[in-house]
């Protein structure tokens, strides 16, 4: 039986293509529904997925793009007959939405830089 997680195991190959994280580590994947697929020919069990997706801001041509990898993404597993992806906006993605792996492959887990700090005029 395919599962959530294998579904978001198999989109974390699906990179934003300005930060080069995936998806998943950035919490752009708000939601994975999955029904069984009864009139699918050929492999058994066949799947529909359906991703609810969002962006961190709007921006058409980034949306195709990811919109695109995850849809070649679930094609390219034998489970899969059919999946669509819906881009949601609410609620608004923010950072704290990123897994600790996301966060710190962009460095924002580095600690502040402290002391004391000199300027010559």
């Amino acid at each position: 039986m395919l599962t959530e997680d294998d579904v978001r195991n198999a989109l974390r190959v699906c990179f934003d293509p300005e930060l080069q994280v995936n998806i998943v580590d950035l919490g752009l994947v708000y939601g994975i529904h999955i029904t069984r697929d009864e009139d699918a020919p050929g492999y058994e069990p066949r799947y529909l997925v359906h991703i609810a997706l969002t962006m961190r801001a709007p921006n058409d041509e980034r949306e195709a793009l990811l919109i695109g990898q995850v849809q070649n993404r679930l094609a390219g597993m034998r489970e899969v007959s059919r999946s669509t992806v819906e881009v949601v906006w609410e609620p608004a993605w923010s950072a704290d939405r990123m897994t600790p792996a996301a966060r710190q492959q962009l460095g924002l887990d580095r600690p502040a830089k402290q002391g004391l700090i000199n300027i010559t005029l």
